[in-house]
């Protein structure tokens, strides 16, 4: 037997909506054949489109050049893991309060690392983490850049080579943090949702 949730005092469920992208009508663009390559292969590695792509799809030029610095960022050759460049996102965005990135990265951290604690304390407080001195550096870094980029100087730098990065590296987790800036802003003000797989991705 159903019921009306207004009328016994129930919140209302999300699961019981349709699955909300942004905020932003935007229909979606045809899509060139590669983007629409792209998708396939997000469905089929991963189950679905993340709905970052989803939004972004609008305009497939947009879209392409979004994906591509994307991958070039996250999943090219670095002097960073893997792991370290999404814990850069989780500690930038949690900066930045966005909801978007904090689940689709954090969901991404608990997933690499094995750790659901991990995962958590960075969404939550990066500081509290039992982190090696490399991330402690790492993670100072990149909240300094995201909270008081004025106040990035040479120190900062030297730090990070004292945790043993090099130049390259440096520039890396610079580009990565700074990608993720640009990235919870245009969630935030699209109110870009995460797919709610991730909710429930490696707990």
């Amino acid at each position: 037997m159903s019921h009306d949730k207004k009328a016994t005092g129930e919140v209302p469920s999300r699961q019981d909506q349709p699955e909300h992208v942004m905020a932003l009508q935007l229909p979606q663009a045809a899509l060139s054949p590669d983007m629409a390559a792209y998708f396939a292969k997000c469905d089929e590695k991963i189950g679905f489109v993340p709905n970052v792509l989803q939004a972004f799809a609008h305009d497939d030029a947009h879209l392409k050049a979004f994906a591509a610095l994307y991958n070039d960022l996250m999943l090219a050759p670095s002097g960073l893991s893997k792991l370290e460049r999404e814990m850069i996102a989780v500690v930038v965005s949690a900066a930045n309060r966005c909801y978007y990135c904090l689940t689709a990265h954090g969901a991404a951290v608990r997933q690499m690392s094995g750790d659901p604690v991990l995962g958590e304390i960075l969404v939550m407080n990066w500081r509290c983490a039992m982190l090696s001195e490399r991330h402690r550096a790492m993670l100072s870094f990149a909240d300094k850049l995201t909270v008081t980029p004025h106040l990035v100087g040479d120190e900062d730098r030297a730090a990070l080579r004292g945790a043993g990065f090099g130049e390259r590296e440096i520039w890396d987790i610079a580009a990565v943090a700074a990608f993720y800036n640009m990235s919870n802003r245009v969630a935030s003000a699209t109110d870009m949702r995460p797919n709610r797989a991730y909710h429930a991705t490696a707990r």
